[in-house]
């Protein structure tokens, strides 16, 4: 897996997982996805994301989107 790959399911993991926890738990939990939601929004202008910077230090292969 690239380094978009693995991006793109933590943030598809984080989204599920705190609607669902917000269904099931508080619904606090929704600033969480929202917080998700800002971050991806962000970094398809400017191309930074803290989750690829560490992928990228420990090795993993980028994809096109973050390079």
């Amino acid at each position: 897996m690239n380094i978009d790959r693995i991006v793109y399911a933590v943030a598809g993991f984080f989204v599920l997982s705190s609607v669902l926890l917000s269904i099931y738990h508080n619904q606090n939990w929704l600033w969480f996805t929202g917080f998700v939601g800002l971050n991806l929004f962000q970094a398809s202008f400017t191309g930074f994301c803290p989750l690829a910077m560490i992928l990228k230090s420990l090795g993993v292969e980028p994809g096109h989107a973050f390079k």
